[in-house]
């Protein structure tokens, strides 16, 4: 039987930094899904907040910018069909809008959610203990998995919390 890559979660900040402004603190996470190492994955609620994220004014994205980053969050992250809702108890964000993040990476079986909002990674110890993934930034995910911890990626409890 084929292994599957661990599956993660990656919330829109980061997608921004990674298929946006191609930030070089990502490069390792671009480079495990462009092996197909990991797994990113996603729900319709998600790509829509992406969508709508790509169009604030803030970020004055021309619409040929707007238009590759949605081809290039579609081609690395694999979308999954609706919750379900039977996903383990969850702690409740501060900030609702990111409880959908939650609820996709705890019914995908993910074991990360990469995330840069000071809200969601409170969650990381909560979300370990009771649902099985842990959340960490770009930068952590990147150098546990790229200083070895890649061989106990098993165990999502080798990489650390904030």
């Amino acid at each position: 039987m084929v292994a599957l890559p661990p599956r993660m979660v990656l919330d829109t900040n980061v997608c921004l930094d990674l298929f946006v402004f191609d930030d070089p603190r990502c490069a390792g996470l671009a480079e495990a899904l462009r092996r197909g190492a990991v797994e990113a994955v996603s729900a319709r609620p998600c790509r829509d907040e992406w969508q709508a994220v790509l169009t604030y004014p803030q970020l004055a994205l021309e619409p040929s910018a707007r238009e590759r980053a949605v081809l290039a969050f579609d081609a690395k992250v694999r979308l999954l069909p609706a919750a379900t809702g039977r996903a383990a108890p969850l702690p409740r964000c501060a900030d609702r809008d990111d409880q959908k993040f939650l609820v996709v990476a705890a019914e995908a079986g993910a074991r990360w959610l990469l995330s840069r909002d000071n809200a969601l990674l409170r969650l990381g110890r909560r979300t370990l203990r009771d649902a099985g993934f842990a959340i960490l930034t770009p930068e952590q995910w990147s150098s546990a998995w790229n200083t070895g911890a890649e061989s106990r990626r098993e165990d999502p409890c080798s990489y650390p919390l904030t």
